[in-house]
């Protein structure tokens, strides 16, 4: 299904730009989320997670571009990661108070993501065994 690898490519560029952006910028990716990093340790940690792991689910997500049958495996993927981000994101509102506007930006992104994956994966044409 083209749409999928279409939207899956779209998630890994935003990925892409997202895990850039916090590896060249992590003072001010940190403080739009609320994090105040230590020098050291918690700089490398942003640097290695928001930078480095971001930038792997970029190409991860991107994979299906050049090989179509890892588009159902990985719209699973991403229906799992968001899907649990939904999740977490909603407890943590319930849990937490002073949420800044970019953790309800995140939010909202992250139902975006979950929905359209849930959707694509939802509505696949039965019986195909992977998504071209």
């Amino acid at each position: 299904m083209p749409a999928a690898r279409y939207f899956l490519a779209f998630v890994g560029i935003c990925y892409l730009t997202l895990g850039v952006w916090c590896a060249s910028a992590p003072a001010q990716t940190s403080k739009s989320v609320g994090f105040d990093l230590q020098k050291g340790s918690g700089q490398s940690e942003f640097f290695t997670v928001y930078g480095g792991v971001e930038f792997a689910w970029g190409l991860i997500f991107l994979m299906p571009l050049l090989w179509s049958e890892f588009t159902k495996p990985l719209l699973i993927a991403c229906v799992l990661i968001h899907g649990l981000s939904v999740v977490f994101r909603a407890i943590s509102l319930v849990l937490f108070s002073g949420m800044g506007t970019t953790t309800y930006v995140l939010a909202g992104v992250e139902w975006a993501i979950f929905l359209a994956s849930a959707g694509l994966l939802l509505f696949q044409t039965p019986g195909k065994a992977n998504l071209n």
